[in-house]
């Protein structure tokens, strides 16, 4: 793993001799599955001292889904600001035998699994996505969904149109906005229309949606949430991003050494911290970035020999201490300010596709086509070093 910097999130004071000797405490830790990159030297900040990592047990039985219906592919889990998991699932991956018992593509549980209501699906005056792809719930309880579909995929069940647009509903399912058109982008551009975008949140400090486009543009956009307007908008690096659509979208099978590209491949997932920095996973070239609000880059990690950036989330304390990462055959876990690597996290599902973490710091995984899983939070670690 390398890591590159422009400059450093915070003051960072490196002791490659103190460094070498943590490594050495470290590899000694048993337990916790710790394991020390190649290379963090530049991301050792002035609180090494303090190490403690999130500990979780795997919870995949908890969800009671009506026994009238089935789930197809799951893409995307979002919660509530009473912890509620809302499962954005894909009804036309479902079996023949299965079909004529697809739920809603939207179904709400509680912390229990116990189910609470469903709804979703096209409908008068919008267009809702062929592919369902993400879902998220801002700070007022408005639910974004957008989709993913390439039209020369010719997936079974979908029409040969692009998902280029965001739909915003009330928990109830009422649409409140639809930000662009199906099959009207043309290109990175443009300003009223996505380009099969992956992933949203909305800043509540802001009210700015920003959004994770995606497939076939290769950006981050900002939108004001209440209006749809479009603010700015930017590339990898801070760059201008450049029209390369790739529909069906060709996968990587390795990244070269460096830095990378100077471009975004797919941006496949966005969170933005309480104090203000856009985390962006850009998923083929296996990487993380960072940047302020207005699009400034500050920092990146980069994994050249393992898939890695497939999603993000953060941990729900105040100061988000803990950046959740998919990459490897797990979750990877950083310390969020100075991406300094702690440990990965087992999973039944593999990285997942899409993750988020609740207010008692459990993680959802959806996994598509492999299914779901709750990671439960059991707490930190108690080694220090001291």
């Amino acid at each position: 793993m390398v890591f590159n910097s422009r400059f450093s999130v915070q003051n960072i004071i490196v002791y490659r001799l103190l460094f070498s000797a943590m490594i050495a405490v470290l590899v000694g830790f048993g337990g916790v599955g710790c394991q020390p990159v190649d290379d963090v030297s530049e991301n050792i900040s002035s609180d090494l001292l303090e190490f403690s990592i999130p500990l979780f047990r795997t919870d995949s039985d908890w969800l009671q889904v009506p026994a009238q219906w089935r789930l197809g592919e799951v893409s995307s889990i979002a919660l509530d600001d009473e912890d509620n998991a809302w499962f954005l699932h894909r009804p036309w991956t479902l079996s023949q035998e299965d079909a004529g018992m697809a739920a809603p593509q939207i179904l709400g549980f509680d912390n229990e699994g116990n189910f609470l209501k469903a709804w979703g699906g096209p409908g008068d005056g919008y267009e809702w996505p062929q592919r369902e792809h993400g879902l998220h719930i801002d700070h007022q309880g408005f639910f974004w969904v957008g989709g993913n579909n390439c039209p020369t995929q010719n997936e079974p069940g979908l029409d040969p149109v692009s998902d280029d647009q965001i739909l915003k509903f009330t928990p109830d399912g009422m649409i409140v906005m639809q930000i662009g058109s199906s099959n009207s982008s043309s290109g990175n551009s443009d300003t009223s229309n996505f380009n099969r975008p992956a992933d949203a949140v909305v800043f509540s400090p802001t009210n700015e949606l920003f959004v994770a486009d995606g497939y076939g543009n290769h950006r981050v956009v900002v939108l004001d949430a209440d209006t749809g307007l479009f603010k700015r908008m930017w590339g990898a690096f801070g760059n201008v991003p450049e029209d390369n659509e790739q529909c069906p979208y060709v996968f990587l099978d390795s990244v070269p050494d460096g830095p990378g590209s100077s471009q975004f491949s797919i941006v496949h997932a966005i969170r933005v911290s309480n104090d203000g920095m856009v985390y962006v996973a850009d998923r083929e070239n296996r990487r993380l970035q960072v940047f302020t609000l207005d699009g400034q880059y500050v920092n990146q990690v980069i994994q050249h020999e393992t898939f890695f950036a497939r999603n993000i989330a953060l941990s729900p304390d105040e100061e988000q201490k803990f950046l959740y990462v998919g990459g490897g055959s797990g979750i990877m876990v950083f310390d969020r300010l100075s991406l300094r690597f702690l440990t990965s996290i087992e999973t039944t599902v593999g990285t997942g596709h899409h993750i988020q973490t609740d207010s008692q710091g459990n993680i959802y995984i959806a996994a598509t086509g492999v299914g779901y899983e709750r990671l439960i939070y059991m707490g930190l670690s108690s080694e220090t070093l001291d």
